[in-house]
């Protein structure tokens, strides 16, 4: 079987002939590829090249966020809008006059609505680069006051979707039958997930529910053409897989809030997609504590770097055990466990011997670390835990 063929049978209970094996190397990639300490094997090769090499499945979840085509690709990453060459849809913003300046690491977008005008920063430094870190830092968001309600709206009122299957087709293409080549369609679930995760900072998010919860909620009512426009493009994708919503955690999607504002947003698009023969792909990493039985009730199809312990308070046994073959596991191996200053190497033996018990039958599991390998990972760690998965040997 193909790593391809491999995570669809896992994904649909199928057998396959050895339980899917794909880890997330692209940072740990970047930042030892910068710093020139790669495997001396691999000092030269691409991240293709390597995977093809190891013999592992490719992971293609999360996007490049650094591979632009132009400035502007990113520029509304404040707003949790992309435009990424390998993405099934793009946006346009009409009728705003949007000016893009590149300072140095700081990119600075500036809105000029009839509603009022919106300034935004991120960053993108040496020190993330170091690190292999794609995704820029937001230093100053959309949402600074009350006062911006108005313009948010106005944007949003004013974006439109359009596909952009060709970019999509030209990534899935690249991966070809080294992996899923999923479909990047947001990181948030809902528009007030979106407004917590990307527009506004966490924490006045939360005051604004208290101090202007009728404006919050008009505006997300502004939102949600646009957001239907996106879902809809995005269902018709030539995706088999597509991602939707990420980072969740117990103490801040807290389950009241999860089952109101995303639970129904992910299940929808589930529904959706099912229709369509598709899959759908949720970022569960974080502390998953009181989640996972609404992931269970939200219907989508993988949950995606799921981290166990002794990163997060649930054991790979229990979330195994609360999906129970009715949603697919794609992660599992806590990134903390491939470094040595966390972990000795009898320690690491032994995590091993107990992460594989846990596996049962090794059914609905596309193995991978949790987010995503370090950069100081010991590059041993990762051949041992392919060696385990050779030896569990099929997936009946």
């Amino acid at each position: 079987m193909t790593h391809k063929e491999r995570m669809l049978a896992a994904i649909q209970g199928r057998p396959t002939d050895r339980i899917p094996w794909a880890p997330r190397l692209d940072l740990w990639y970047n930042a030892n590829k910068r710093a020139g300490t790669l495997p001396s094997r691999y000092r030269n090769a691409t991240l293709t090249e390597l995977v093809d090499d190891l013999g592992v499945g490719f992971h293609a979840v999360v996007p490049d966020f650094r591979g632009l085509r132009r400035p502007e690709d990113d520029a509304g990453r404040p707003l949790g809008v992309y435009n990424l060459p390998a993405m099934p849809y793009r946006t346009q913003f009409e009728n705003v006059r949007r000016t893009v300046r590149q300072e140095g690491d700081r990119k600075l977008v500036e809105y000029a609505t009839p509603a009022g005008n919106l300034r935004t920063v991120t960053l993108h430094d040496e020190r993330m680069r170091a690190a292999g870190i794609t995704i820029t830092h937001v230093e100053e968001y959309a949402f600074k006051s009350a006062e911006d309600y108005g313009a948010l709206g106005y944007l949003f009122e004013n974006a439109r979707v359009f596909p952009h299957y060709g970019g999509y087709q030209a990534f899935a293409d690249r991966v070809g039958e080294r992996g899923l080549a999923v479909g990047f369609v947001s990181a948030a679930a809902s528009p007030t997930h979106l407004l917590q995760r990307e527009i506004l900072p966490l924490e006045r998010f939360f005051l604004e529910t208290y101090d202007h919860p009728d404006e919050l909620r008009q505006l997300t009512q502004q939102m949600q053409p646009y957001w239907d426009q996106v879902l809809e493009v995005a269902a018709q994708a030539p995706a088999e897989v597509l991602f939707f919503g990420a980072n969740y955690d117990g103490s801040v999607q807290y389950p009241p809030f999860f089952a109101e504002h995303i639970q129904p947003g992910l299940a929808a698009f589930a529904d959706k997609l099912h229709a369509n023969g598709k899959y759908l792909l949720t970022h569960t990493d974080g502390e998953n504590t009181g989640l996972l039985q609404h992931y269970v009730e939200s219907r989508f199809d993988i949950a995606d770097s799921v981290c166990p312990a002794p990163m997060t308070k649930l054991t790979f046994g229990e979330v195994r055990e609360a999906f129970a073959g009715r949603i697919t596991i794609m992660g599992g191996i806590p990134a903390v466990v491939l470094l040595k200053g966390s972990m000795a190497d009898r320690d690491f033996e032994r995590f091993l011997d107990s992460f594989f018990e846990q596996l049962g039958a090794g059914d609905h599991l596309i193995l991978g670390i949790s987010d995503t390998t370090p950069p100081a990972a010991e590059f041993e760690r990762i051949l041992r835990i392919g060696q385990r998965v050779e030896e569990f040997g099929p997936v009946s």
